[in-house]
Protein backbone atom coordinates (compact mmCIF):
# COMPACT_ATOMS: atom_id res chain seq x y z
CA UNK A 1 0.00 0.00 0.00
CA UNK A 2 0.95 3.44 -1.15
CA UNK A 3 0.70 6.65 1.95
CA UNK A 4 -1.86 8.14 -1.10
CA UNK A 5 -4.51 7.91 1.24
CA UNK A 6 -2.11 10.40 3.74
CA UNK A 7 -1.93 12.86 1.20
CA UNK A 8 -5.61 13.34 1.27
CA UNK A 9 -5.02 15.04 5.05
CA UNK A 10 -3.84 18.97 4.75
CA UNK A 11 -0.44 19.19 5.48
CA UNK A 12 1.32 22.09 7.01
CA UNK A 13 5.78 21.33 6.59
CA UNK A 14 7.09 22.15 10.12
CA UNK A 15 9.71 19.86 10.72
CA UNK A 16 13.00 17.92 9.41
CA UNK A 17 12.01 14.96 7.95
CA UNK A 18 12.53 11.83 7.74
CA UNK A 19 14.28 11.53 10.95
CA UNK A 20 17.47 9.55 11.19
CA UNK A 21 17.89 6.29 12.50
CA UNK A 22 21.04 5.43 14.66
CA UNK A 23 22.62 2.58 16.21
CA UNK A 24 23.35 3.02 19.98
CA UNK A 25 26.23 0.79 19.68
CA UNK A 26 28.15 1.83 22.83
CA UNK A 27 24.76 0.98 24.65
CA UNK A 28 23.64 -2.05 23.08
CA UNK A 29 27.73 -3.63 24.06
CA UNK A 30 27.08 -2.14 27.54
CA UNK A 31 24.14 -3.67 28.15
CA UNK A 32 25.26 -6.46 26.13
CA UNK A 33 21.43 -7.95 25.00
CA UNK A 34 19.56 -6.92 21.84
CA UNK A 35 21.02 -4.04 19.30
CA UNK A 36 19.19 -0.70 20.26
CA UNK A 37 18.64 1.82 17.41
CA UNK A 38 16.85 4.98 17.96
CA UNK A 39 14.48 7.19 15.56
CA UNK A 40 15.50 10.28 16.31
CA UNK A 41 12.58 12.03 16.88
CA UNK A 42 14.08 14.39 18.85
CA UNK A 43 15.29 15.93 15.80
CA UNK A 44 12.37 17.30 14.13
CA UNK A 45 13.72 21.40 13.69
CA UNK A 46 10.39 22.59 15.33
CA UNK A 47 11.51 24.18 18.67
CA UNK A 48 14.21 22.27 19.81
CA UNK A 49 12.24 18.99 18.22
CA UNK A 50 10.45 16.77 19.24
CA UNK A 51 7.42 14.20 18.34
CA UNK A 52 4.58 17.09 18.54
CA UNK A 53 6.08 18.47 14.73
CA UNK A 54 4.57 15.35 13.10
CA UNK A 55 1.31 15.52 14.96
CA UNK A 56 1.18 19.55 14.63
CA UNK A 57 1.88 19.22 11.10
CA UNK A 58 -1.65 18.01 10.34
CA UNK A 59 -3.58 19.63 13.50
CA UNK A 60 -2.06 23.22 12.65
CA UNK A 61 -3.16 22.64 8.53
CA UNK A 62 -6.54 21.95 9.82
CA UNK A 63 -6.50 24.68 12.26
CA UNK A 64 -5.52 27.10 9.48
CA UNK A 65 -7.85 25.50 7.16
CA UNK A 66 -10.61 26.52 9.35
CA UNK A 67 -9.41 30.52 9.37
CA UNK A 68 -8.21 30.00 13.21
CA UNK A 69 -7.04 33.49 15.10
CA UNK A 70 -6.28 31.27 18.64
CA UNK A 71 -5.19 28.02 18.82
CA UNK A 72 -5.99 26.89 22.36
CA UNK A 73 -3.69 24.00 23.82
CA UNK A 74 -3.30 21.86 27.64
CA UNK A 75 -0.31 20.47 29.27
CA UNK A 76 1.56 19.61 32.04
CA UNK A 77 3.79 22.75 33.42
CA UNK A 78 7.06 21.63 31.27
CA UNK A 79 5.23 20.46 28.53
CA UNK A 80 7.21 19.77 25.19
CA UNK A 81 3.60 19.64 23.26
CA UNK A 82 2.73 23.36 24.60
CA UNK A 83 6.47 24.67 23.41
CA UNK A 84 5.85 23.28 19.74
CA UNK A 85 2.18 24.86 19.92
CA UNK A 86 3.35 28.09 20.52
CA UNK A 87 6.49 27.65 18.22
CA UNK A 88 4.01 26.84 15.49
CA UNK A 89 1.35 29.07 16.28
CA UNK A 90 3.89 31.93 16.07
CA UNK A 91 5.29 30.49 12.77
CA UNK A 92 1.90 30.48 11.29
CA UNK A 93 0.94 34.04 12.73
CA UNK A 94 -1.78 32.85 15.01
CA UNK A 95 -1.98 33.26 18.42
CA UNK A 96 -1.99 30.69 21.39
CA UNK A 97 -3.02 30.30 24.11
CA UNK A 98 -1.52 27.32 26.74
CA UNK A 99 -3.54 26.10 29.59
CA UNK A 100 -1.11 24.45 32.22
CA UNK A 101 -1.46 22.01 34.92
CA UNK A 102 -0.13 21.62 37.98
CA UNK A 103 0.80 18.41 39.50
CA UNK A 104 3.99 18.71 41.25
CA UNK A 105 3.61 19.76 44.84
CA UNK A 106 5.79 22.61 46.16
CA UNK A 107 8.01 22.62 42.89
CA UNK A 108 11.09 24.60 42.44
CA UNK A 109 11.38 27.89 40.97
CA UNK A 110 12.77 26.66 38.30
CA UNK A 111 10.13 23.88 37.25
CA UNK A 112 7.50 26.97 37.29
CA UNK A 113 9.77 29.44 34.86
CA UNK A 114 12.47 27.37 32.74
CA UNK A 115 12.84 24.93 30.57
CA UNK A 116 9.80 24.62 27.93
CA UNK A 117 7.65 27.45 30.02
CA UNK A 118 10.69 30.02 29.28
CA UNK A 119 10.23 29.31 25.52
CA UNK A 120 6.18 29.26 25.87
CA UNK A 121 7.20 33.02 26.56
CA UNK A 122 9.38 33.22 24.39
CA UNK A 123 7.47 32.28 21.43
CA UNK A 124 4.64 34.64 22.16
CA UNK A 125 2.01 32.40 23.85
CA UNK A 126 -0.55 33.23 26.39
CA UNK A 127 -0.30 31.42 29.54
CA UNK A 128 -3.08 30.35 31.80
CA UNK A 129 -3.03 28.02 34.92
CA UNK A 130 -5.77 25.58 35.25
CA UNK A 131 -7.37 25.89 39.12
CA UNK A 132 -6.03 23.31 40.92
CA UNK A 133 -9.25 21.87 41.87
CA UNK A 134 -10.44 21.55 37.99
CA UNK A 135 -10.07 19.19 35.16
CA UNK A 136 -7.42 20.75 32.87
CA UNK A 137 -9.60 19.88 29.59
CA UNK A 138 -12.81 20.38 31.18
CA UNK A 139 -11.55 23.91 32.26
CA UNK A 140 -9.57 24.58 28.50
CA UNK A 141 -13.02 23.62 26.89
CA UNK A 142 -14.88 26.18 29.16
CA UNK A 143 -12.35 28.94 28.65
CA UNK A 144 -12.79 28.22 24.38
CA UNK A 145 -16.51 28.69 24.97
CA UNK A 146 -16.04 32.04 26.85
CA UNK A 147 -13.40 33.28 23.77
CA UNK A 148 -15.88 32.20 21.04
CA UNK A 149 -18.70 34.31 22.74
CA UNK A 150 -16.25 37.14 22.00
CA UNK A 151 -16.05 36.67 18.53
CA UNK A 152 -12.44 34.69 18.31
CA UNK A 153 -12.06 32.05 15.81
CA UNK A 154 -10.71 29.25 18.33
CA UNK A 155 -8.85 26.20 17.34
CA UNK A 156 -8.68 23.48 20.43
CA UNK A 157 -5.82 21.15 20.28
CA UNK A 158 -6.04 18.51 22.93
CA UNK A 159 -3.34 17.42 25.25
CA UNK A 160 -0.32 16.17 23.58
CA UNK A 161 -2.04 16.96 19.89
CA UNK A 162 -3.36 13.11 20.05
CA UNK A 163 -6.58 12.63 17.91
CA UNK A 164 -7.26 10.71 15.07
CA UNK A 165 -5.72 13.94 12.94
CA UNK A 166 -2.91 14.07 15.09
CA UNK A 167 -2.02 10.49 15.12
CA UNK A 168 -1.37 10.22 11.50
CA UNK A 169 2.23 12.54 11.82
CA UNK A 170 2.81 8.59 13.43
CA UNK A 171 1.13 6.86 10.31
CA UNK A 172 3.84 8.71 8.47
CA UNK A 173 6.27 7.45 11.21
CA UNK A 174 5.72 3.89 9.73
CA UNK A 175 6.30 4.91 6.72
CA UNK A 176 9.76 6.29 7.17
CA UNK A 177 10.89 3.17 8.86
CA UNK A 178 9.89 0.77 6.17
CA UNK A 179 11.27 3.31 3.50
CA UNK A 180 14.49 3.88 5.74
CA UNK A 181 18.00 3.06 3.44
CA UNK A 182 19.48 1.12 5.94
CA UNK A 183 16.76 -1.75 5.56
CA UNK A 184 16.50 -2.62 9.26
CA UNK A 185 14.43 -5.73 9.93
CA UNK A 186 13.37 -4.28 13.70
CA UNK A 187 11.89 -7.17 16.18
CA UNK A 188 10.18 -4.38 18.41
CA UNK A 189 9.35 -0.38 18.55
CA UNK A 190 9.46 0.61 21.61
CA UNK A 191 8.41 4.59 23.37
CA UNK A 192 7.37 6.02 26.01
CA UNK A 193 3.37 6.47 25.62
CA UNK A 194 1.20 9.18 27.68
CA UNK A 195 -1.18 10.90 26.10
CA UNK A 196 -1.52 8.11 23.68
CA UNK A 197 -1.12 9.84 20.33
CA UNK A 198 1.63 8.52 19.26
CA UNK A 199 1.29 5.41 19.87
CA UNK A 200 -2.07 4.89 18.47
CA UNK A 201 -0.64 6.44 15.07
CA UNK A 202 2.06 3.85 15.07
CA UNK A 203 -0.17 1.43 15.55
CA UNK A 204 -2.75 2.76 12.95
CA UNK A 205 0.33 2.91 10.41
CA UNK A 206 1.26 -0.73 10.60
CA UNK A 207 -2.32 -1.59 9.78
CA UNK A 208 -2.14 0.82 6.99
CA UNK A 209 0.97 0.18 5.53
CA UNK A 210 0.67 -3.91 6.76
CA UNK A 211 3.94 -3.66 8.90
CA UNK A 212 4.04 -6.62 11.44
CA UNK A 213 6.39 -5.50 14.05
CA UNK A 214 4.94 -4.75 17.71
CA UNK A 215 4.72 -1.43 19.26
CA UNK A 216 5.74 -1.54 22.81
CA UNK A 217 4.09 1.30 24.71
CA UNK A 218 6.27 2.15 28.31
CA UNK A 219 2.88 3.58 30.07
CA UNK A 220 4.34 7.40 31.56
CA UNK A 221 1.35 8.20 33.09
CA UNK A 222 -1.79 5.97 33.82
CA UNK A 223 -1.66 2.21 34.51
CA UNK A 224 -1.96 -0.42 31.85
CA UNK A 225 -5.34 -0.91 31.39
CA UNK A 226 -6.39 2.52 31.39
CA UNK A 227 -2.83 3.44 28.97
CA UNK A 228 -3.91 0.80 26.11
CA UNK A 229 -7.56 1.90 25.91
CA UNK A 230 -7.11 5.43 25.72
CA UNK A 231 -4.39 4.32 22.93
CA UNK A 232 -6.97 1.89 21.57
CA UNK A 233 -9.62 4.52 21.24
CA UNK A 234 -7.60 6.75 19.58
CA UNK A 235 -6.13 3.86 17.30
CA UNK A 236 -9.39 3.14 16.30
CA UNK A 237 -10.44 6.57 15.42
CA UNK A 238 -7.37 6.88 13.22
CA UNK A 239 -7.99 3.74 11.28
CA UNK A 240 -11.32 4.71 10.61
CA UNK A 241 -10.05 7.84 9.15
CA UNK A 242 -7.44 5.95 7.21
CA UNK A 243 -10.25 3.81 5.85
CA UNK A 244 -8.00 0.83 6.62
CA UNK A 245 -8.04 -2.74 9.04
CA UNK A 246 -9.36 -1.54 12.32
CA UNK A 247 -6.85 -2.73 14.94
CA UNK A 248 -8.03 -5.32 17.76
CA UNK A 249 -7.30 -4.71 21.47
CA UNK A 250 -4.94 -7.13 22.11
CA UNK A 251 -2.39 -5.34 19.69
CA UNK A 252 -2.36 -2.43 21.97
CA UNK A 253 0.67 -3.16 24.89
CA UNK A 254 1.89 -0.91 27.49
CA UNK A 255 3.77 -1.39 30.23
CA UNK A 256 2.86 0.33 33.89
CA UNK A 257 5.79 -0.63 36.03
CA UNK A 258 8.06 2.84 35.05
CA UNK A 259 5.81 5.81 35.75
CA UNK A 260 7.04 5.85 39.93
CA UNK A 261 4.41 8.41 41.74
CA UNK A 262 2.73 10.08 38.47
CA UNK A 263 3.61 11.82 35.50
CA UNK A 264 6.12 14.22 35.39
CA UNK A 265 7.73 13.32 38.86
CA UNK A 266 11.19 11.92 38.81
CA UNK A 267 12.20 8.46 39.10
CA UNK A 268 15.68 6.82 39.82
CA UNK A 269 15.51 4.29 37.12
CA UNK A 270 14.53 7.60 34.26
CA UNK A 271 17.60 9.52 36.35
CA UNK A 272 20.18 6.63 35.69
CA UNK A 273 18.38 5.85 32.35
CA UNK A 274 19.14 9.36 31.58
CA UNK A 275 22.90 9.45 32.78
CA UNK A 276 23.67 6.07 31.02
CA UNK A 277 22.52 7.45 27.65
CA UNK A 278 24.04 10.86 28.11
CA UNK A 279 27.20 9.64 28.97
CA UNK A 280 27.20 6.22 26.76
CA UNK A 281 25.68 7.68 23.61
CA UNK A 282 26.15 11.83 24.01
CA UNK A 283 21.93 12.21 23.97
CA UNK A 284 19.92 13.77 26.18
CA UNK A 285 16.49 12.62 27.28
CA UNK A 286 13.72 14.12 28.37
CA UNK A 287 12.73 13.15 32.43
CA UNK A 288 9.16 12.95 31.85
CA UNK A 289 8.19 10.82 28.72
CA UNK A 290 11.51 9.33 26.46
CA UNK A 291 13.61 9.21 30.25
CA UNK A 292 10.75 6.42 31.65
CA UNK A 293 10.64 5.00 28.22
CA UNK A 294 14.14 4.24 27.62
CA UNK A 295 14.53 3.40 31.79
CA UNK A 296 11.40 0.47 31.07
CA UNK A 297 13.37 -0.74 28.32
CA UNK A 298 16.63 -1.07 30.25
CA UNK A 299 14.19 -2.99 32.41
CA UNK A 300 12.41 -5.62 30.07
CA UNK A 301 16.34 -5.91 28.59
CA UNK A 302 17.59 -7.24 31.68
CA UNK A 303 14.18 -9.03 32.11
CA UNK A 304 14.82 -11.18 29.23
CA UNK A 305 11.63 -9.57 27.56
CA UNK A 306 13.87 -9.25 24.60
CA UNK A 307 15.93 -11.79 23.03
CA UNK A 308 20.15 -10.86 22.18
CA UNK A 309 19.17 -11.18 18.40
CA UNK A 310 16.63 -9.45 18.79
CA UNK A 311 16.61 -5.39 17.28
CA UNK A 312 14.81 -2.48 18.94
CA UNK A 313 13.90 0.60 17.66
CA UNK A 314 13.66 3.22 20.07
CA UNK A 315 11.54 6.52 19.19
CA UNK A 316 12.81 9.44 20.80
CA UNK A 317 9.77 11.93 21.37
CA UNK A 318 12.25 14.70 21.98
CA UNK A 319 12.07 17.13 25.20
CA UNK A 320 15.33 17.62 26.50
CA UNK A 321 14.93 21.21 27.16
CA UNK A 322 12.93 20.06 30.24
CA UNK A 323 15.96 18.65 31.80
CA UNK A 324 16.58 22.54 32.77
CA UNK A 325 13.50 22.73 34.97
CA UNK A 326 14.64 19.46 36.64
CA UNK A 327 18.42 19.74 37.35
CA UNK A 328 16.57 19.87 41.23
CA UNK A 329 15.63 16.22 40.75
CA UNK A 330 19.37 14.97 39.34
CA UNK A 331 21.58 16.35 42.94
Amino acid sequence: MTNKNLNKFPRIKLGHFPTPIEHLKNISDYLGGPQIYMKRDDCTGLATGGNKTRKLEFLMADAMNKKAELVVTIGAVQSNHARQTAAAATLLGVKCLVILEHRLKNPPEAYLNSGNVFLDKIFGAEIEDCPLDRDVKEYALERVEQIKKKGTNVYFIPGGGSNALGALGYVECINEIINDKQKINFSHIVHGTGSAGTQAGLLAGKKFFNYEVPVVGISVRFTKDVQESKVYDVAKDTCNLLECEELKKEEVLAFDGYVGDGYGLPTESMKEATLLLAKKEAILLDPVYSGKGFAGMIDLIKNNYFSKQDKLLFIHTGGAVSLFAYEWAFK
